[in-house]
């Protein structure tokens, strides 16, 4: 008998790489997507239109500021796993919009828990949890960080995580939840969004490979971060819920790198010098800064058998491929009168 999952930010990068997984393994999938006037899912277009769309995946909306949907949303579904992957995720944006970032990003996991906790009363299939925790919840703590390391945030949105990692371990142990937190270090792809800084690197440095952009503007260059393909850590996120029991992880490949490394890798591919390209904003400087950022996730590796397959070299290659071949179809358009780019999508 199939299994069925559903997502929050099912549009997002994460929500696209897993559902992929998931149908995969044969589940019934059903994401969340907020109502917005205008749509957002180019990551999931090929699983829903288009001219052979996955009878498997469905999409709902709701939102995790709106509790009762939630519940609704919950019966109507049925589902077996809960992967919480939706929140304000963006951390500069956090400093900027510190209330709506803790609604969701911390709040909204009450939201759900509570939901889960209330379907539960009512029914006799369970629910296994899983909740989008982050390496961030660890700002100014020493790396190498683990699954016992104090965590010391460094943002909003930091503090927002950590609120939500600990409602979890509350209801796991408070009123018996299948319920996991999967402490994921920065994990990027070709579909990571292009204000985070690995993807504004890569398409940057493809436009400006190609002709059509000039500079890059950037803040800090110092801050080192341990960075993983999303692709191998949504595979640790459903590991974590076929487990025998619940328990918190701590997701990352083991090595960081800076921000001026990753400008080494992703221009370099490209042969240019990224020095005469690069500009400091200091807009793009958040007010406190996360300065290192290192997983060790023996833990995952013993217990769920997980390993990342990609490293940070393979990963800035897959990136900037991705992003030339966008930056060759904007060229195109371009050049035929066109002022309208490609978007990004699902490549």
């Amino acid at each position: 008998m199939s299994k069925t999952a559903l997502i929050t930010g099912v549009t997002g990068q994460d929500g696209s790489y897993l559902a992929e997984l998931l149908l995969g393994k044969g589940y019934q999938v059903h994401g969340i997507v907020r109502r917005a006037s205008v749509f957002n899912t180019d990551r999931i277009d090929h699983l829903h239109v288009g001219g052979n769309p996955n009878p498997n995946f469905h999409l709902h909306y709701g939102d995790l500021s709106d509790a009762g949907a939630l519940r609704n949303l919950l019966d109507a579904v049925q589902p077996d796993e809960v992967y919480n992957l939706g929140a304000q995720s963006h951390v500069r944006v956090s400093f900027d919009q510190p209330e709506y970032t803790v609604d969701v990003t911390a709040v909204g996991v009450i939201r759900l828990l509570e939901a889960i906790r209330s379907y539960g009363k009512h029914n006799s299939r369970k629910i296994r949890f899983y909740q989008a925790s982050s390496s961030e919840m660890f700002g100014s703590a020493r790396p190498r960080q683990n699954e016992d390391t104090r965590f010391r945030p460094r943002s909003p949105y930091g503090c927002a995580k950590v609120y939500a990692h600990y409602q979890v371990i509350n209801h796991r142990e408070s009123y018996g939840l299948f319920a996991c937190s999967g402490i994921l270090f920065n994990h990027e792809s070709p579909r990571r969004g292009e204000t985070f800084v690995t993807r504004k690197i890569t398409r940057s440095a493809t436009r400006i490979k190609l002709g059509l952009q000039d500079k890059l503007a950037l803040g800090n260059l110092d801050a080192r971060r341990d960075w993983g393909f999303a692709g191998d850590y949504v595979e640790a996120m459903w590991r974590m819920l076929q487990a025998d029991t619940p328990d918190d992880y701590v997701v990352a490949t083991g090595e960081s790198i800076t921000i001026r490394d990753f400008l080494d890798l992703a221009f370099g591919q490209l042969d240019l010098d990224w020095k005469r390209y690069v500009e400091i904003d200091p807009r793009y400087l958040r007010p406190a800064e996360a300065d290192h950022l290192e997983g060790d996730a023996a833990k995952a590796r013993r217990v769920l058998g997980w390993e990342p397959r990609a490293d940070v070299r393979a990963l800035a290659r897959m990136m900037v491929d991705a992003d030339l071949r966008l930056a060759e179809r904007e060229r195109v358009l371009r050049d035929a009168g066109h002022v309208e780019a490609p978007r990004a999508g699902h490549r």
